[in-house]
């Protein structure tokens, strides 16, 4: 066996535990003891996880390690799924705070049940800073509904700088020009104009945030 053929393997067993679940990549990444971009790579079969990282996995689910190790001829639940799960592409980090470098590349996968699921194309992206706190705490796992315009005073996920850094702010509409609130009042606003355009990616619905 070929370490793609290995690798092909582990992606498809940890998908199902992601499924079977119902935990996100962030969730995994903390059983495993690893970075959720690590997770991320294990599921696009960039790279496998040590036997440290499988042990710690198959023992917090109470699974042998050939479950995830072996590949398997027949697709079986551990337990009963409640409802059939979409798969939501993770698109990299989104800033709270100062923008950084938006990454558009797909890091993993999110499994949500379909019927806690929006309508519309969804993406899910990872909040890093304080700016949007309380009302989205920094590390929350945020579902984007993909759309060009939000209504005045919604989240969203916004490109600013020439399109090459993302953040998420509440948009704020005035006579001419759109303003990008932080609800956190220790950060200052971004001001969009002709100067400084902006393109909306897409509003926040909902997001989930681990203790």
């Amino acid at each position: 066996m070929t370490d793609n053929d290995m690798r092909e393997i582990i992606s498809n067993n940890l998908k199902r535990i992601l499924e079977e679940y119902n935990i996100t990549q962030n969730k995994l990444s903390k059983i495993a003891g690893v970075s959720e971009s690590t997770v991320g790579k294990w599921i696009l079969k960039k790279s496998a996880p040590r036997m440290g990282a499988i042990q710690r996995i198959a023992d917090h689910f109470d699974l042998p390690k050939s479950y995830i190790l072996e590949e398997k001829k027949e697709i079986f639940n551990i337990h009963p799924l409640r409802g059939e799960s979409i798969r939501i592409p993770i698109l990299g980090t989104i800033a709270c705070g100062d923008p950084i470098l938006a990454e558009e590349n797909i890091e993993g996968y999110r499994y949500l049940p379909v019927d806690q699921v929006p309508s519309g194309e969804l993406f899910s992206l990872t909040t890093k800073g304080k700016s949007m706190e309380p009302t989205i705490p920094e590390g929350s796992e945020v579902l984007i509904r993909q759309q060009s315009d939000v209504e005045s005073g919604e989240i969203a996920a916004v490109l600013v700088n020439g399109d090459l850094e993302a953040t998420l702010k509440r948009v704020k509409k005035q006579k001419d020009r759109i303003v990008l609130m932080p609800d956190n009042n220790e950060f200052d606003p971004i001001f969009v104009d002709e100067e400084h355009p902006a393109r909306i990616l897409g509003k926040a619905v909902s997001y989930t945030h681990d203790l």
